[in-house]
């Protein structure tokens, strides 16, 4: 079936779904269930209003309970500092917009372009850099992956094509598996590449269907996760890695560097000593990008150095994640140390 041909055939709502529409939603409930003081909620409201909360109930298990500080609530809570005005934080940080190249492509670097496939995630992380993307214009499901399957097939420089969002595997596999066989009908591509937090938030996503479609083509298929902190990662989503390297995945992680979360050498170490037990390497840890509402995540550039310097001495050069920054416009993203070789 042709990804430009809408299914008429019913699907039954899978357990995934129904996990994704069981999390949370407001701040108040998110507090209760943490046995936090509501005293926290005017803040909190105030950020809801503007990037609603939105988190899985399996991921706030995770959370220490009657703990404001936790870092994995930090990553979802609207604090009142993301009210804070600061000319430096913007609306599209990475130049995002300008790089639009086909509705919903993103094509920066060379050899490979990025889809925006939907505005949806299944958690809202309060330093998320496209928290004011406007997704209803500027996705590539908005005419059916048409126009942006047009633009892959005219770019034979193209070698992979990597779906992000929002999050990518929010869709319904009936959705995915579609776009995935035209694209493995593109001659010319050699990897599709799918950057997501699901694995990680909601471990249920990585089911039979799923590696079905994404394992079983003729592309390489590749899997960025998007873990933080070593709490995000409990059995459920060492279950879901061993799945997908079971069906010949690459997995690699990317992690955000944020104040007061994981801008340590501890947490930085056990994060990346975690990952690689499940079999997922550390990629990038990227520097914040300075989007508006995010500021006070912001670590220094020269902390964030010294931090990658200490975490080089400790670890072998492939557990140690590349430092890095993206800038709007620049051909590839700026590296900001060097990693250890030892």
């Amino acid at each position: 079936m042709s990804a430009g041909v809408a299914s008429r055939t019913p699907h039954r709502f899978s357990a995934w779904q129904s996990e994704l529409a069981r999390g949370y939603r407001r701040p108040d409930e998110l507090l209760a269930a943490l046995g936090l003081d509501p005293a926290h909620l005017p803040a909190a409201r105030a950020g809801h209003a503007s990037f609603p909360v939105r988190v899985p109930r399996g991921f706030v298990a995770r959370m220490r309970h009657g703990d404001p500080d936790d870092p994995l609530l930090r990553q979802v809570l609207p604090l009142a500092a993301e009210q804070d005005d600061d000319p430096g934080f913007v609306r599209d940080p990475v130049g995002d917009l300008s790089a639009l190249s086909a509705p919903g492509v993103l094509h920066k670097y060379h050899g490979r372009a990025l889809l925006i496939t939907t505005g949806a995630c299944a958690i809202n992380c309060r330093y998320c850099f496209r928290r004011h993307f406007p997704y209803g214009d500027a996705h590539a499901a908005r005419d059916q992956w048409g126009p942006a399957l047009a633009y892959l097939r005219g770019r034979p420089e193209l070698t992979e094509v990597i779906l992000s969002g929002g999050d990518p595997l929010t869709l319904p596999d009936h959705r995915l598996a579609p776009l995935a066989a035209e694209l493995d009908a593109i001659g010319h591509l050699r990897r599709l590449r799918v950057h997501s937090r699901l694995p990680v938030v909601l471990p249920e996503r990585v089911d039979d269907a799923f590696v079905q479609w994404f394992a079983g083509g003729r592309l390489q298929p590749v899997m960025v996760l998007h873990a933080n902190h070593a709490n995000e990662l409990d059995t459920s989503v060492a279950a879901a890695c061993d799945r997908l390297r079971q069906a010949g995945v690459t997995l690699l992680n990317q992690a955000v560097l944020l104040r007061g979360i994981n801008d340590d050498v501890a947490s930085q170490e056990a994060l990346s000593e975690r990952l690689f037990a499940m079999g997922v390497l550390p990629y990038y840890l990227h520097q914040l990008d300075r989007v508006a509402g995010a500021t006070h995540f912001l670590v220094p550039d020269a902390s964030a150095r010294a931090l990658a310097a200490a975490l080089a001495e400790r670890l072998p050069g492939y557990l140690v994640p590349q430092l890095t920054r993206e800038d709007a416009g620049a051909p590839a993203k700026t590296p900001l140390s060097t990693p250890g070789h030892g």
